[in-house]
């Protein structure tokens, strides 16, 4: 393996109260809904790095308390390319999509009204104190796998990066099987942000990788911006063929066309499905060719 330099550890709480951090209990995921949807709303703090409104609460709900995050409508800034106050929705509808796919890529998350108005809540992912689940990583420029282990690649190159004190370097994510269900993931909502910082291994389910922060989602040009381009012209594989067609087929007459439809405009529903019709057709992860701004800023 070769040496490597670890990266800034993902999502940490800078905010006062999360050493109260509630019990989360063992629920269904329709009683997690529940809860996150019904339950009383209480804000402790605000996670600072985040550029819109970003807030650490708890929701309680006879007698379940469950962290979460909350993401009120009204605390998002105006962007050039997505139409204002719709950031929330498209974390539900991302939620929705994830859902459909069987892989649980993102948290359950709900539009719920909060003290600001309307906005997204969703389930805290609990992460351990220590970043060590190795998905990213900064790689000497000469790095090579280990011999031994050099016919089932370890790493995969995403960019050239220089470090602090001048030495190149590598950017690179795990060859991992999670994280390329992510990129297809990604290409089908059209994720403009999946940042380093935006996955996350949580205590819980240390086997399992979300993915978080999915408002710049769902946009009918192409956004794509991402640090997992070490996939890139892979075959999709059976797996994710069999899930982007079962998508298809929910998006023209399932309830998930209907559930979208309620959070996104008509054409963003479309261009969704017609994402997937173009994945299906090329039959590979897409890549960062043609894009201007493949890779999001800052990254992490």
């Amino acid at each position: 393996m070769p040496a490597r330099q670890r990266l800034p550890a993902a999502r940490r709480l800078s905010t006062p109260g999360a050493d109260a951090a509630a019990e989360q209990k063992d629920l269904d995921p329709a009683a997690v809904l529940e809860v996150l949807t019904a339950g009383e709303l209480t804000i402790t703090g605000r996670i600072t790095n985040a550029s819109n409104a970003t807030l650490y609460g708890s929701v309680a709900l006879n007698g379940v308390t469950l962290n979460c995050v909350h993401k009120p409508v009204a605390g998002e800034r105006p962007l050039w390319d997505f139409p204002n106050g719709t950031l929330a929705a498209r974390e539900v509808a991302a939620y929705e999509l994830s859902q459909a796919t069987g892989w649980r890529i993102v948290p359950p998350t709900v539009m719920r009204q909060g003290p600001w108005g309307p906005g997204m809540c969703q389930l805290w992912i609990d992460t351990p104190d220590e970043d060590d689940h190795d998905l990213l990583a900064l790689l000497p420029e000469d790095f090579d796998e280990d011999p031994a282990e050099a016919a089932v690649p370890q790493w995969r190159p995403v960019l050239s990066v220089e470090l602090s004190d001048g030495r190149p370097a590598v950017l690179a994510h795990k060859a991992d099987e999670r994280l390329r269900r992510i990129a297809a993931f990604d290409a089908v909502v059209n994720n403009a942000d999946r940042k380093g910082g935006h996955l996350l291994v949580g205590t819980a389910e240390p086997d399992h990788v979300y993915g978080i922060d999915h408002g710049l989602t769902f946009n009918v040009d192409d956004k794509l911006r991402t640090l997992l381009w070490g996939f890139s012209g892979e075959p999709l594989g059976a797996e994710v063929r069999e899930v982007l067609a079962r998508l298809d087929r929910d998006l023209a007459s399932g309830e998930l066309g209907g559930r979208l439809a309620d959070l996104l405009d008509a054409e963003e529903v479309a261009a969704t499905r017609e994402r997937i019709r173009e994945l299906l057709d090329s039959d590979t992860i897409p890549g960062p060719e043609g894009r201007r701004r493949p890779v999001p800023w800052p990254p992490f």
